[in-house]
């Protein structure tokens, strides 16, 4: 006996009303542009599949634009780096009083200074790589005395992994500084943790399956996050119980240090001894079809069309609506 395909998600007809019609902005001037477009592009898709007044807006140029006589009641922001997850727009959707999907302004721009977030880490008492801030080349002797290597080299200010070198030697250091400063100012050289990654997504204040993430290259880079076909993705994570349930709570501890709100994802290591490295909280994660809060989400039984309907809902003052 053949059982029925399963019925696509659709917002109640009440939560379509309340919603209105929805920007989704995507694109951006920033280094992650290109991600950024196809993230928006399938959020677009999958608000049109469930019933929502969507439209789709392009943002380049000057951001005060967007909220120029605007025909839409709130914004989906998928918008990576510079300019949309680093709390600029955020900051302009708030003085125009358009609601809008994620973290608020100061937790905006403080998950996107990977540099002042280990800074928020420490002071909480959470685990985080030791770290330096470079700001010369000739500061690279003193930092490997310090530090040791391996060490990761990382514009303090970009995402997707964009910038990011693992360094062995003083010299090495030195040019992947050079590198860094290039794309970013403040460049933050970070110890190695040799072991097993992982990225915990957070949905309303619910941490959902952790996945456990492995790659022929040297780490997680740009091109194993968005291109390759060859990276591996362990749901469930490999993590015993007990263990997973502290790294998720690890992330949610993080997420909300940071101040965060509504969605959002979590990196963190884990060395030879089993402890868990908090790395970064993103704010505006990918939702691309190789993205990782989709991929948690579909584990935890929430299709990507309820996922983001689940988001925006967040934007009404009555999320209970």
């Amino acid at each position: 006996m053949q059982h029925p395909e399963p019925q696509a998600y659709q917002a109640a007809p009440e939560i379509v009303r309340a919603l209105g019609r929805v920007a989704v902005f995507m694109g951006g001037d920033s280094a992650e542009r290109e991600v950024s477009l196809k993230s928006g592009k399938a959020v677009l898709a999958a608000l049109l599949s469930a019933g929502v007044d969507a439209f789709a807006v392009d943002v380049q140029g000057c951001l005060l634009r967007t909220v120029e006589n605007p025909d839409f009641d709130r914004v989906f922001i998928a918008l990576h780096g510079r300019g949309g997850e680093d709390g600029t727009i955020q900051a302009i959707l708030s003085q125009a009083g358009i609601p809008y999907t994620g973290s608020e302004v100061l937790a905006s721009a403080l998950a996107m200074d990977k540099l002042r977030t280990k800074y928020v880490f420490e002071g909480c008492g959470l685990p985080t790589p030791r770290f330096r801030t470079m700001a010369d080349v000739r500061d690279a002797a003193l930092i490997v005395s310090e530090l040791k290597t391996p060490l990761s080299v990382k514009p303090s200010r970009e995402g997707s992994s964009i910038g990011i070198r693992k360094v062995h030697t003083a010299d090495e250091l030195a040019e992947a500084y050079e590198e860094a400063a290039a794309l970013d100012s403040l460049v933050l050289v970070e110890e190695w943790i040799e072991g097993p990654e992982f990225t915990v997504s957070l949905l309303q204040d619910r941490a959902l399956p952790a996945i456990g993430l492995s790659t022929d290259h040297v780490f997680y880079d740009y091109h194993a996050k968005y291109l390759a076909d060859d990276t591996r993705y362990r749901i469930p994570c490999g993590l015993a119980p007990d263990d997973e349930l502290r790294l998720q709570q690890l992330a949610l501890d993080a997420f909300r240090v940071v101040g965060c709100r509504t969605w959002g994802r979590v990196d963190i290591m884990q060395d030879a001894d089993g402890q868990f490295w908090l790395l970064e909280v993103n704010t505006v994660p990918g939702m691309t079809d190789h993205s990782l809060v989709p991929m948690s989400a579909k584990a935890a039984g929430i299709s990507f069309e309820e996922l983001v309907v689940r988001i925006l809902r967040d934007t009404l003052e009555d999320a209970s609506a």
